[in-house]
């Protein structure tokens, strides 16, 4: 299959879990995650309609974003060091792995220095492992609390590494969880803050992460397998 027909079969599995659970396809926004996927394989990605593009490492987003042409909103997803954010703020979209207020302030300095208000997601890392990056779950508000008055950044919402088990089902109270900590925080009035996105599904689990209320997905593999 082609990566356009991939595409194809991912939206229909998108939409088909929305449907399970009575929500509107359309408010589900896939990210197309290019890892370690040449600058042709983007540009398929977007030819095929796609427009949000997820990468995990600094060096490769800013070289894909020199190379690509068109209307792409650029996705950080993967572990950022502080000394990275300087080469991505000019351009990246949405930086969804924001795991600690040290980042969160490093990002917001930076973006000052060019004027602009980055849009964060704050990590949360539900299942404690210490494999993962992001604030455990009582971090979470004093977290919010803080960081809502830095100028520079704007919190869109939350953002999970599921935990890697061999049944995907094991995984729902992990999604539910962090659903449930969004719904909590969704009338929260601080200033720069807003649930709006709660990114929460990769290859393995999306269907079962937008059942348990994501609304927006990570997804590589799906749609680069041969």
């Amino acid at each position: 299959m082609s990566i356009n027909e991939n595409i194809q079969s991912v939206r229909q599995r998108i939409k088909n879990a929305a449907k399970r659970s009575g929500r509107d396809p359309e408010d589900i926004t896939l990210v197309a995650v290019t890892k370690n996927r040449p600058v042709s394989a983007v540009e398929e990605v977007i030819k095929a309609g796609i427009r949000d593009i997820g990468e995990n490492r600094n060096q490769e987003l800013l070289a894909k974003y020199k190379a690509v042409d068109g209307d792409v909103n650029w996705h950080f997803i993967g572990h950022l060091q502080r000394n990275k954010v300087k080469y991505i703020i000019p351009f990246v979209y949405l930086i969804q792995s924001v795991d600690s207020t040290a980042l969160a302030e490093e990002i917001s300095k930076r973006a000052a220095k060019i004027e602009k208000v980055q849009d964060i997601l704050l990590e949360v890392n539900i299942s404690g492992e210490a494999t993962k990056y992001g604030f455990s779950p009582k971090e979470v508000v004093p977290a919010i609390e803080e960081l809502a008055q830095l100028k520079n950044i704007y919190i869109k919402g939350l953002m999970m590494m599921a935990p890697l088990l061999d049944n995907r089902e094991q995984l729902r109270p992990y999604f539910a969880e962090l659903k449930e900590m969004f719904d909590d925080l969704y009338s929260r009035h601080e200033p720069n803050f807003e649930m709006r996105y709660l990114s929460m599904g990769t290859t393995g689990d999306f269907e079962v992460a937008i059942e348990e209320g994501s609304n927006m997905v990570r997804i590589g593999t799906a749609i680069f397998r041969p």
